[in-house]
């Protein structure tokens, strides 16, 4: 059976994750400077960028309804310079959390419910209460973010290829949902059967959102009204056919982002217009994988400083290593270095950017490597960390 084809819906994530050199660099055009925005979005609230003194939480998302799951969020613990992990402890016991964030303020939890009536729950971290859930109104949800204003969380829906807005309160609690977009034009890539929204994230200049979608080889941007929440569609970018695009990372300074491509395995350089909400996607590029062995790339990080940029590969098991060239223009592949896990589904940078985290599904572990600020070279961290279905881990 040829797994990268659609597996019919959402399913198809599950039926991947449960299965058991240099290459030539790409310069995209620069994008033209932005226009003045007239009516700017409100402040957003300061992520920290320095690891504080002491032991710090890392939580971790699963799924609870395959064999050996966990049952719901837990939370660990990790040294900010060891980059030791100890101690995982349940948070909230949410049905299939297979991806997490944290509200920029640091005081509640988002996760996705990815089930065929999907939802997105909300955790009060002081105690672990469960503040409430709204449904996505879509099935299987895979992707969640926070707008930078904290008042707005968005959601991708993979298997009805569909976005959602819901409102965020004082408390941190979700309101009733203000916008569903249903990803119907173009029409499915080959071996696809729909849309399959994959991601759903601001740009860093807080005036669109884009949404990813793996189904129909297309990266959608829209501009959100921060007064009602709604969605209006302003651009579209294309991959090639069969493409498969996963996710999208923005480099530091805003006007370029990378591209994993899961389907052809393969990235590409996007140009990025802050003015417009246009993306460009560039040329396909390598992503490290050799051999003979099937690879699904799965997930972008770059560093604080936008010097360098890794890929987790799904299949290969490695973090490929790329120098970020031409003041984001460019992706250099410098190297890909193994995870000691099976299938890494997710990548996460500490804030300050000198640790990495790899989720490993398959292995049910998160690796962890220390970053070379001046290189970007990866020392692991000791032994990979336990953790049932590891599909999600979250550094604050």
């Amino acid at each position: 059976m040829d797994n990268r084809a659609d597996q019919g819906g959402w399913s198809r994530r599950r039926f991947v994750g449960a299965m058991a050199g240099t290459a030539a660099v790409v310069t995209v055009p620069a994008p033209a400077a932005p226009a003045p925005d007239p009516a700017p979005d409100p402040a957003p609230v300061p992520h920290r960028q320095k690891a504080e003194p002491g032991p710090r939480p890392l939580y971790l998302g699963t799924y609870t309804s395959v064999e050996g799951g966990g049952k719901g969020v837990s939370v660990a613990r990790y040294d900010p310079v060891s980059g030791a992990v100890t101690g995982a402890e349940p948070l909230a016991e949410i049905p299939d959390p297979s991806y997490v964030t944290v509200h920029p303020d640091g005081h509640t939890l988002y996760a996705v419910d990815e089930r065929e009536d999907g939802a997105v729950t909300a955790v009060r971290l002081a105690d672990g209460h469960v503040l409430g859930s709204r449904s996505t109104g879509g099935s299987g949800p895979c992707h969640l973010s926070v707008h930078p204003s904290g008042r707005w969380l968005l959601s991708a829906n993979y298997g009805s290829g569909s976005v959602a807005v819901h409102p965020v309160d004082a408390s941190g609690a979700l309101g009733a949902r203000t916008a569903l977009v249903t990803h119907s034009s173009p029409a499915p890539g080959p071996g696809q059967q729909g849309p399959h929204a994959h991601q759903f994230i601001t740009s860093p200049d807080g005036g669109h959102v884009l949404s990813v979608d793996l189904g129909t080889d297309t990266v959608y941007t829209y501009r959100l009204d921060t007064g009602h929440g709604t969605l209006t569609e302003v651009s579209r970018a294309h991959t090639r056919p069969g493409a498969g695009p996963r996710h999208l990372t923005f480099h530091p300074n805003g006007r370029y982002a990378y591209l994993a491509n899961e389907v052809d395995d393969t990235v590409a350089v996007c140009a990025y217009d802050p003015a417009t909400g246009r993306l460009t996607v560039g040329e396909p590029q390598s992503s490290g994988a050799s051999g003979d062995v099937t690879n699904y790339p799965a997930q972008f990080v770059v560093t604080p400083d936008g010097g360098f940029a890794f890929l987790a590969n799904r299949g290969h098991d490695s973090v490929a290593r790329y120098a970020v060239e031409e003041d984001g223009a460019r992706l250099r592949l410098l190297d890909t270095v193994p995870v000691d896990g099976d299938f890494p589904r997710q990548l996460a940078l500490a804030p300050d950017g000198r640790l990495l985290f790899t989720a490993n599904q398959r292995s049910g572990t998160v690796s962890v490597f220390r970053v070379d600020t001046g290189t970007g070279a990866l020392e692991q961290a000791g032994e990979p960390f336990a953790s049932p279905v590891a599909v999600c881990a979250v550094p604050l």
